[in-house]
């Protein structure tokens, strides 16, 4: 049984009984450090029957209805009952509630540096009700009138625009203007001694302020000239093609520590996590990503916000336009001022993790059927996003850019302010295309999977083409086999590298679909299918893999080089290609890559390659190997450079050795240090912690450098740290935070899970195998207060602590065993089955590279 669910049943039911028109909420920050209290007035109208509003808190001090006074002897602690004439209502609720220390809700964090509060909400899904009772869906919209009462000091944040706070003595009450109409879950309270800049921007029809916020902390670290610079694009971007001016008064976005994930699009008021201010050293992939992020979230503000999912079952589309949006933002913005291809970037990262996550086991239609709130978490996901986003590109190509965007500017004007379906949005895009989408929703959204590519041909005495065809697959338990719009590249060497000489544009469609525009054609040394990257599909490099093997470093384009890294990596898990020979390519290929995202990722993958799909018996050479590549990379790099920083990260976390040890430590002590690096503290953290797993670092080393770093991230990264120890105290101690600890805070909680399993430590590591399959039994049962532990938590549980070092068959029948005589709910099974098959696939990859 999913904690507080709610089903998609009762929520239509209650939408069809009910309808909302506005909020009145005071929220007072005044008492202990652990409740607060709320007190929520909601007007609206109903037919007679039964209903109920949500509210998850420590007790009601009041509730009545109509001014008459109701019983609270039944709540639930989820749920108060209501029993509706027809008619209008008034229905008011004073609560206790509280605080959060893991991300949902009203969350509540005191900063080490200088003990000063901050306070912020993260109600999506349905956390609202933990911070004031509401009818928590997202199609019951309402105005929102905030009221908060707080030190008078404080910085008070929400939708509507910033205000002054009427004081007396020490306190100050912020009274916030009515909202438009939106729901529960963008809705959004920001509290603390928040330091604040403030620029604006003049729109489409109106001035609108913008502030940033973050911690007084981090203050030197809020690049806000940045900020402001890629928020403004922005808007000129969406405020142009979307058709509608940015549909709220303000936009302030707030940096906010401990988040649980990237940033969340309240409604005119955006929360960030605060990691994304830089307090050290970073690449140009990182501030490419962030404003990725900052573009993403605005996008909500017309797709989600103004207009909003009438369910969850839309959650993908909500997600997806987002994600599509913000690459289509950056590149308007790449074509005017300069920059790396955003679709580049998509393609070889974000498109690599919807891949993964559609060869699993728990794969699901884009269009998943979010029955309730359990689905919905699970559903978070590559699919989600990144799929769903590749699936909105391939419906640009299908009916073009310019339909796309007059069908887009017609769903918002439509329904502005209102809740929709798919069905909306696809009407809307065949008006302006004049195209029949019906076959896209069915073979790209309501089924699963991933196709693959591959080319069939033959090559005449003259070296032209004679016959050329696209070849589908499907896996045999997604059989669906779908209309792709692709480009087929022909790819050639000269003086300069390997460019494109010769593209072409068809729709494929079928088991295979010949291709004569290539008959006649030379053959050239490289042929890439879905060049350009406009379907979503994995390739094969049928012709000329050699070369792409040898030579990936020449090839020019960076969105076909992202297709080859990709191409490459399918094929090392697939076991299509050996890890060592992965591992080669990327030390051949990497030093040369000028997209930032595709370095990290692929000395990423590289690293995996090397610890999970080598055999055993050839690990240390495979191992050995890597980190001698990257020690010369390292050496070659220009000083000072994000290649030199990329590189001495990835190089860091390969050693094995004490050689190794002794390299860390002499970088922590300054010495040997490459020119032009600079070992900033995120650096120095790396190395601590990896010093620390190859056991040259005791807890004393780690408080030292601690005492140096005395924030909330060194906190963080010190409970990773001494969680990565070969010693069986620290792996106790570790193992007892994790488990037994629910004041441990979210991102400690996190680098504690991060860090605890390492190779090479067997022998301290050993007894918690039998521990984690018991804690995701209490997990699955609910047992030991797991049945309150947040989403978060869990999570990390059951995917980051899985026991990936002792990853052999005897753990799978294990895990086998155990799924089969262990009632799981669909959480545990689906975070469960979907390491057994990460395990499985490592397995395999294993026994090919032995052959």
């Amino acid at each position: 049984m999913y904690p507080a669910n709610i089903t998609r049943a009762e929520a239509r039911a209650r939408a069809e009984l009910l309808q909302t028109r506005s909020y009145h909420v005071t929220v007072d920050l005044t008492g202990s450090p652990t409740t607060f209290t709320s007190t929520s007035t909601v007007t609206f109208s109903s037919g007679a029957g039964s209903s109920f509003v949500d509210l998850i808190a420590e007790s009601i001090i009041q509730a009545t209805l109509d001014d008459r006074a109701l019983d609270t002897s039944a709540y639930d602690g989820e749920r108060l009952l209501l029993e509706l004439t027809e008619g209008e209502h008034v229905l008011a609720v004073t609560a206790v509630c509280r605080y959060s220390n893991t991300g949902e809700g009203l969350h509540r964090f005191v900063d080490p540096v200088d003990d000063r509060v901050y306070c912020y909400t993260q109600l999506e899904v349905a956390d609202a009700r933990r911070v004031y009772a509401c009818f928590d869906q997202p199609n019951l919209k309402a105005t929102f009138e905030f009221a908060v009462i707080a030190p008078a000091h404080w910085t008070v944040l929400s939708n509507s625009p910033e205000v002054e706070p009427l004081v007396a003595g020490a306190l100050g009450r912020w009274q916030f203007a009515p909202t438009p109409p939106v729901s529960t879950y963008i809705t959004a309270l920001i509290a603390g001694e928040y330091h604040t800049v403030r620029s604006g921007f003049r729109g489409r029809e109106a001035d609108i302020p913008f502030s940033l916020s973050c911690r007084v902390s981090m203050a030197p670290h809020l690049d806000a000239d940045r900020l402001f610079e890629t928020t403004r694009r922005g808007f000129e971007v969406f405020e142009q093609h979307f058709g509608e001016a940015y549909p709220f008064t303000d936009y302030a976005q707030v940096f906010v520590p401990e988040f649980n994930a990237g940033a969340m699009e309240n409604a005119g008021c955006v929360t960030i996590r605060d990691e994304y201010l830089y307090r050290s050293r970073v690449t140009a992939a990182a501030y490419e990503s962030r404003d990725n992020t900052i573009l993403h979230e605005l996008a909500h503000m017309w797709f989600g916000d103004l207009v909003t999912m009438t369910w969850w079952d839309d959650l993908w589309l909500n997600e997806s336009f987002a994600e599509w949006a913000s690459h289509f933002a950056q590149d308007e913005i790449r074509q005017v001022h300069g920059g790396t291809d955003p679709w580049a970037t998509f393609c070889n990262q974000r498109k690599t993790w919807a891949y993964r996550q559609d060869q699993l086991p728990s794969t699901h239609p884009i269009a998943a059927d979010m029955v309730d709130l359990q689905a919905v978490e699970l559903n978070f996901d590559g699919i989600t996003y990144a799929k769903g986003a590749s699936a909105l590109r391939q419906l640009v190509a299908f009916v073009g850019l310019e339909p796309f965007l007059a069908g887009v500017r017609t769903y918002f004007a439509r329904h502005a302010w209102g809740n929709t379906t798919l069905a909306d949005l696809l009407r809307a895009l065949e008006e302006s295309s004049g195209r029949d989408l019906s076959f896209f929703t069915g073979q790209w959204l309501q089924t699963a999977g991933v196709n693959t590519l591959t080319s069939d041909y033959e090559i005449g005495a003259d070296g032209r083409f004679t016959r050329f065809a696209v070849v589908q697959q499907a896996a045999e338990q997604w059989p669906t086999l779908r209309r792709h719009r692709i480009g087929i590249g022909c790819y050639q060497a000269d003086d300069d590298g390997i460019e494109r000489v010769h593209q072409i544009e068809l729709d494929i469609d079928g088991e295979r679909t010949d291709v004569p525009a290539l008959v006649g054609v030379p053959a050239p040394l490289v042929v890439l299918l879905n060049d350009g990257d406009l379907s979503y599909a994995k390739i094969r490099v049928d012709r000329g893999l050699d070369a792409v093997v040898e030579h990936i470093q020449d090839f020019r384009d960076p969105v076909a080089r992202a297709l080859l890294w990709g191409a490459t990596w399918d094929m090392c898990r697939d076991a299509q290609l050996s890890a060592s020979d992965y591992v080669d390519l990327v030390v051949r290929g990497v030093a040369i890559e000028t997209d930032l995202t595709a370095v990290t990722a692929v000395l990423n993958q590289a690293e995996s390659a090397v610890r999970h799909y080598t055999p055993r018996q050839r690990r240390a050479e495979v191992s050995g190997r890597w980190t001698a590549g990257l020690a010369r990379l390292l050496k070659q790099a220009e000083p000072g450079s994000d290649h030199q920083l990329a590189i001495v990260r990835a190089l860091a976390l390969s050693l094995t050795t004490p050689q190794g040890a002794e390299l860390l430590r002499a970088w922590l002590a300054g010495e040997e240090v490459p020119s032009g690096l600079v070992v900033d503290a995120d650096l120095r953290w790396r190395f601590v912690t990896h010093l620390a797993r190859l056991g040259g670092l005791d807890d004393a080393g780690i408080d030292a450098e601690l005492a140096r770093d005395h924030t909330a991230t060194g906190a963080e990264k010190a409970a990773g740290a001494r969680a990565a120890r070969p010693d069986s105290e620290a792996k106790a101690a570790a193992w007892r935070r994790i488990i037994d600890d629910p004041s441990v805070p979210n991102e400690t909680h996190t680098q504690l899970c991060l860090n605890f399993w390492q190779f090479d430590q067997e022998a301290e590591l050993k007894p918690y195998v039998d521990a984690w399959f018991e804690v995701m039994g209490d997990i699955a049962a609910q047992r030991h207060g797991w049945g309150h532990r947040s989403l978060a938590i869990r999570r990390n549980v059951g995917e980051l602590l899985f026991p990936r070092p002792f990853g052999d068959q005897t753990l799978v029948q294990r895990i086998d065993d155990w799924m089969a005589s262990t009632e799981l709910n669909d959480s545990v099974r689906r975070m469960v089955s979907e390491r057994r098959d990460d395990l499985q696939r490592a397995l395999r990859c294993q026994k090919t590279t032995e052959r």
